[in-house]
């Protein structure tokens, strides 16, 4: 049995995912297991997943995943290149995956390899430094130092989001050796992050459409991008269109706490720019999210980087909370061909696979460390939600299971 790996935030799942599995099995089988790695209750810009992770893995698996395993949030809320690395990673360490399958705008794997290769080269390192220290965004350095070295073709590739993740991906098993395969899936329909225009109604949208849809509860307009029967797993888990603005003043105190050296230690907060006292300045200044950001932003910074520095601050994490690998593998659902999935890793890994809360109780310093962490997490989003839920939900929800044909 081949087994693909499939990295997603799955917020929510919706058609285009279930074309991409659908098209990972044309290509390596019928009978292809997909195991998806899943960003937790919260992603990678900086937000609250709209659905908690236990009905978004519930979805996917309806969707045609087999078995979903959790991203923590120490990777799953980070920048593109760690994003990507603590995925692979997870994947790589399930010692059953064959093929890691990703979505792109290109199409077209032997390209994408050919950036990613460059992106792990020493003069490629040297270039973006350079360009840094001339405050040029990150992003635009990068694609200036491919275009250096590969050309204004190849670093074109970089301009979308999709071929960037499914680059770094391929950075990620080239730079540390893992034995896994990659296939990618041309991406079809709306752009990233594209809404529609009144009275349209495409094959496949964008899931920031699909979000729009969710926040004015339009379940009308969401039906037909769901799986099927995924609409009622989603109503039975909505619990209003969760924000950080609920949570608003909980920020704020965590703000006006912070110290320069408490900035310091999150990754990506500017600490070789000199940036910690400022955002002290802004924490202490601030009457709401939007001050703060508007304050503490430097004009070559991305509101998905301030985003991100909003939540580890809120959630209380730091640099030294992110392992050099994921010390776990958890599981928040599967159906019976994830069962079969589950059975191949159980022979092959020696260290915990968590099919029970209960499990976390046995882990070692560093894996339970991150799942306390993940126990907070999960708290705090709980309060960006419409109801607030029972403290402790980590230790009381179950892993999803699915029925072949539910």
């Amino acid at each position: 049995m081949k087994i693909a790996g499939i990295v997603a935030e799955y917020n929510p799942f919706h058609t285009g995912h279930a074309y991409q599995i659908a098209c990972t099995r044309a290509a390596l089988g019928p009978d292809c297991a997909v195991a998806a790695v899943m960003s937790g209750n919260w992603v990678q810009g900086g937000r609250p997943a709209v659905l908690d992770k236990w009905t978004r893995a519930r979805l996917a698996l309806l969707g045609g995943a087999d078995l979903v395993l959790e991203l923590p949030t120490v990777w799953a809320v980070s920048s593109a290149e760690t994003f990507a690395r603590g995925a692979a990673d997870l994947l790589a360490l399930t010692q059953v995956v064959d093929e890691l399958s990703f979505g792109s705008e290109c199409g077209d794997i032997g390209k994408l390899r050919q950036v990613a290769c460059c992106l792990n080269t020493p003069k490629y390192q040297e270039l973006v430094r350079s360009y840094a220290q001339q405050q040029i965004p990150f992003a635009a350095a990068r694609q200036r130092a491919v275009a250096e070295l590969l050309g204004p073709e190849w670093a074109a590739l970089l301009d979308t989001p999709n071929n960037n993740l499914g680059i770094e991906y391929l950075r990620n098993l080239e730079r540390d050796g893992w034995a896994m395969g990659a296939v990618t899936v041309r991406r079809e329909g709306a752009l990233h992050d594209s809404l529609l225009q009144e009275g349209q109604r495409p094959r496949f949208c964008s899931a920031t459409q699909l979000r729009a849809y969710l926040e004015r509860e339009d379940w009308a307009a969401l039906e037909p991008y769901l799986p099927e029967g995924g609409l009622e797993v989603l109503r039975d888990g909505w619990n209003g269109f969760p924000s950080l603005k609920r949570a608003e003043r909980g920020v704020l105190a965590r703000l006006r706490t912070m110290t320069a050296e408490d900035w310091a230690v999150i990754p990506d907060s500017g600490a070789g720019e000199g940036m910690p006292p400022r955002l002290e300045r802004a924490g202490r200044q601030c009457r709401s999210l939007e001050d703060f950001v508007a304050l503490a932003k430097p004009k070559h910074w991305t509101q998905a980087r301030m985003r991100r520095l909003l939540v580890w601050a809120w959630l209380g994490l730091t640099q030294a909370d992110r392992p050099g690998q994921p010390p776990y593998l958890r599981v928040l659902g599967f159906n019976s061909r994830g069962q079969e999935v589950l059975r191949h890793m159980k022979k092959r890994v020696h260290w915990c696979i968590l099919t029970k809360p209960a499990r976390a109780r046995s882990l070692d310093g560093p894996g339970r460390r991150l799942f306390a962490l993940e126990v907070r997490c999960t708290d705090l989003y709980d309060l960006c939600l419409e109801q607030i839920p029972a403290p402790g939900r980590e230790w009381t929800t179950g892993v999803v299971r699915v029925e072949s044909g539910e």
